[in-house]
């Protein structure tokens, strides 16, 4: 943190006014209550080298605006809507955010050690770092760049849409519709479970993962598969221009554009498309 304002401490107090802190330099709140009958929003709007420990947040909109921040051990409520918006340079760990849309269009983030239940998360964010993380919600990083995952677990629908330039590395994601329009992206030693995986993806590999559900990765650009298991897999790369290298059967694949699959096995080859120009290989096992 900053030294140019001497720290403040604020312990065990409860804050309900619009505004409460509004524009504060150099605060430590510890133990504090942001809730009540006022029901004001926008405690700490406008602010900067803020450290937050062990406090409840049950209003809207807390941190908007603010720079060099640090949130640790507290509960923001489903009450505390939009929690983090245009905020840089900021740090969150052993935190639950309940709220819908709890960070959008904020800049360096590190998330660690949380649990995220909130629709719409992280929309337009520049590099955020996330790990040791449990993530439930839909819309999750929407058109966000420079996402950086280590070991986090995502449930909700249509996630990591129009993202770029972002690495995934041992995380596990229960999710549909993902990686829809995602470029620039490497996901590595992960289980990503779900329906519409990666449609119109472009420039993305998957290397030493689990791929499971319907109609994965069609119409790609650029595509990768290196080392991956496909499960439940069918009715794969259409229309998609990809190089994948399938250590398990896949149960059907239909008209890839151009490229090479190599799979253990294939239950059904559709190639009815003119266009279809990609290969397919059997390995031997």
């Amino acid at each position: 943190m900053s030294q140019k304002w001497k720290m403040k401490t604020i312990t065990d107090q409860i804050f309900d006014e619009e505004r409460a802190l509004y524009g504060s330099r150099g605060v430590e709140a510890i133990n504090c209550r942001f809730d009540g009958p006022a029901d004001g929003e926008s405690p700490f709007k406008e602010s900067s080298d803020i450290v937050v420990r062990d406090c409840f947040f049950n209003l809207r909109y807390p941190f908007w605006h603010d720079k060099k921040l640090k949130i640790s051990g507290s509960d923001m409520t489903k009450l505390c809507r939009a929690a983090l918006w245009y905020s840089e340079d900021v740090e969150i760990t052993d935190t639950k955010m309940h709220g819908i849309k709890a960070l959008r269009e904020c800049a360096d983030v590190r998330v660690s050690d949380c649990d995220i239940v909130s629709d719409e998360f992280g929309w337009y964010v520049r590099r955020i770092d996330m790990e040791n993380t449990n993530a439930d919600g839909e819309y999750f990083m929407m058109r966000s760049d420079r996402l950086r995952f280590d070991s986090v677990r995502l449930k909700g629908k249509y996630s990591f849409q129009y993202i770029t330039d972002s690495v995934f590395d041992r995380c596990d994601f229960d999710t549909k519709d993902a990686f829809w329009h995602a470029k620039d992206v490497v996901v590595k030693d992960s289980v990503v479970k779900g329906e519409y995986l990666a449609w119109y993806c472009e420039n993305v590999i998957f290397e030493n993962c689990t791929i499971m559900g319907t109609q994965p990765f069609c119409y790609c650009k650029g595509l990768k598969l290196i080392n991956c298991r496909m499960e439940d897999c069918d009715l794969a790369f259409e229309k998609s221009d990809v190089e994948a290298d399938i250590v398990s059967p896949v149960v059907s694949i239909k008209n890839p554009r151009s490229g090479v699959i190599t799979a253990e096995s294939v239950g059904e080859v559709i190639m009815d498309d003119p266009e279809a120009k990609g290969q397919i290989l059997i390995s031997s096992v």
